[in-house]
């Protein structure tokens, strides 16, 4: 059996998506994910210069030996393009292997360990009213964990707050959006928001917040220690993370738990983290962390340290990376929370998938293979449109992180 032709599709149905689709000699195909966020050119073209060439006539049945030729032969190791590139042909890789042999992926990676995969959604308004009520509509849906984000007085645009009720999607097509941030604002602001909460709907639903690296290691510290009344089922990226010892700093002061990882591409990212047992999420992506292959690594390493599972599940993800998460959900052991964006109606309309939510939790379905494809003719409909995601400064003017 061998690869025998590959392709790259890009398209927008409400935002831009990369999804490689590789070919066998035997007629079995699989797809896998490539998209990074308002950079989605440059893995399309690592992929068609770089990879697809060396896949030719390489037999897929070899997951291991492909995934390690993509990381050690490349040299340049790591990094967002290098690793979604990798994850892309991982997941098209495992897709054929489990449509060969009749089964859906989870079983082919050693069977369900749950039920069905707890997942969270997005919670927001434009101001604490707005948000205590969205986080109402979540509960009557079913969500057993909502995401919280509210907009901060005094400041015109706060990260995670909508242009709609359902869909979130900060890039935007022409040149990136300049947002002004405020530290001080936004921590004497936040606390408030999660007494609403509980006031509003009890200690019952998981409550989760997004800081989005916007602090420093002392400030993610004062806010974990004023959230911990409010009992978060974690708070997200309070710092950013390429110092892994800033987290030291924040866990010696505050039990609130903390969650990291969206924009890790390799264990070596979250080492530290792990093994000093200073988080207690590990939210890496199937994509952005070089496919199932790599990301079970990752997985059982946490699990020795106590660290269990939050995949980012955002929608600059395709349908074809949350089928591919969902499957990796229902088997690892050391599960904790499943991002969950829904998509628009058209991204679910050029993607077709198995997966389904129900009472709170995705079910990954029983379709052979990761049970997500692309309909390459409706693609073809949305063209892509270069778009950015935005930046941050503070009020001075001095840029901060977005």
């Amino acid at each position: 059996m061998k690869i025998d032709a590959a392709k790259v599709i890009v398209c927008s149905p409400g935002r831009n998506f990369v999804t490689l689709k590789l070919f066998t000699d035997q007629g079995v195909t699989g797809v896998g994910d490539a998209t990074v966020n308002g950079r989605e050119k440059a893995v399309v073209a690592y992929l068609e210069e770089h990879v697809i060439p060396c896949l030719i006539g390489r037999d897929p049945r070899r997951i291991e030996d492909i995934w390690q030729y993509l990381y050690r032969g490349a040299y340049w190791r790591r990094g967002p393009i290098t690793m979604a590139a990798i994850s892309a042909v991982d997941v098209a890789l495992w897709d054929i292997k489990a449509k060969m042999a009749g089964m859906p992926l989870v079983d082919l990676l050693g069977g369900r360990s749950r039920d069905g995969v707890m997942v969270y959604g997005h919670a927001n308004g434009a101001d604490l009213a707005e948000t205590v009520d969205a986080v109402g509509r979540y509960i009557e849906l079913g969500y057993r964990a909502i995401r919280a984000q509210s907009g901060v007085p005094g400041l015109a645009k706060a990260y995670g707050v909508g242009r709609g009720d359902l869909h979130y999607e900060p890039a935007g097509v022409g040149l990136p959006d300049e947002t002004v941030w405020d530290t001080r604002k936004y921590l004497a602001y936040v606390p408030k928001l999660f007494e609403a909460l509980r006031d509003a709907y009890g200690p019952g639903p998981h409550l989760l917040h997004d800081v989005h690296h916007r602090l420093t290691p002392l400030e993610a510290a004062q806010l974990g220690k004023a959230l911990e009344p409010y009992n978060l089922f974690w708070l997200e990226d309070a710092t950013p993370a390429e110092n892994q010892e800033a987290f030291r700093l924040i866990r010696q002061h505050t039990t609130t738990p903390l969650a990291v990882g969206e924009v890790f591409n390799t264990i070596w990212d979250a080492k530290d983290l792990i093994s000093n047992q200073l988080i207690d999420y590990i939210r890496m992506a199937v994509v952005h962390s070089g496919g199932l292959t790599h990301l079970r690594r990752i997985a059982d390493f946490a699990a020795v340290w106590g660290v269990r599972t939050g995949c980012h599940g955002a929608t600059d993800l395709s349908p074809v990376c949350m089928g591919a998460a969902l499957h990796f959900d229902a088997w690892v052991p050391n599960f904790g929370v499943q991002e969950y964006m829904r998509h628009t109606e058209e991204t679910d309309a050029v993607f077709p998938h198995a997966y389904y939510f129900e009472a709170g939790a995705l079910h990954p379905g029983d379709a052979v293979g990761h049970g997500v494809d692309i309909d390459e003719a409706l693609a073809a409909k949305y063209p892509y449109e270069r778009a950015y995601l935005p930046v941050a400064r503070l009020e001075d003017g001095t840029m901060w992180n977005w």
